[in-house]
């Protein structure tokens, strides 16, 4: 998700290579957190883990997804693009995964 509408336009673009690059990178640093994150919610809630040892973990996930949410939201707001909180609307995953995150820990 995001190639089509983020990344190719973004490695496309007339810019140095460098900034070029460190997105790519980060795209795909952000990816993996988020797969990462995902498969491990999803072992825990299906008792793969023992729950003592799981709720740090889980309390870090939801701290992140609740910081992801609050930037995202920040960054939408008071940027230029018109209605910006429904182009750029990953934040409402982010808030649901924190929400639930923060509930389960």
């Amino acid at each position: 998700m995001g190639v089509k509408q983020y990344l190719t336009p973004m490695l496309e673009a007339q810019i140095d290579q460098v900034p070029k690059q460190v997105m790519h990178s980060a795209f795909h640093c952000v990816s993996v957190f988020l797969l990462l994150s995902t498969v491990t919610l999803l072992a825990i809630g299906v008792g793969a883990f023992d729950e003592e040892e799981t709720q740090l973990l889980v309390r870090f996930i939801a701290a992140n997804y609740t910081l992801f949410a609050v930037w995202q939201i920040a960054i939408a707001v008071t940027s230029q693009i018109r209605n910006g909180m429904f182009k750029m609307l990953q934040w409402t995953f982010f808030i649901l995964i924190a929400i639930l995150a923060w509930i389960g820990a």
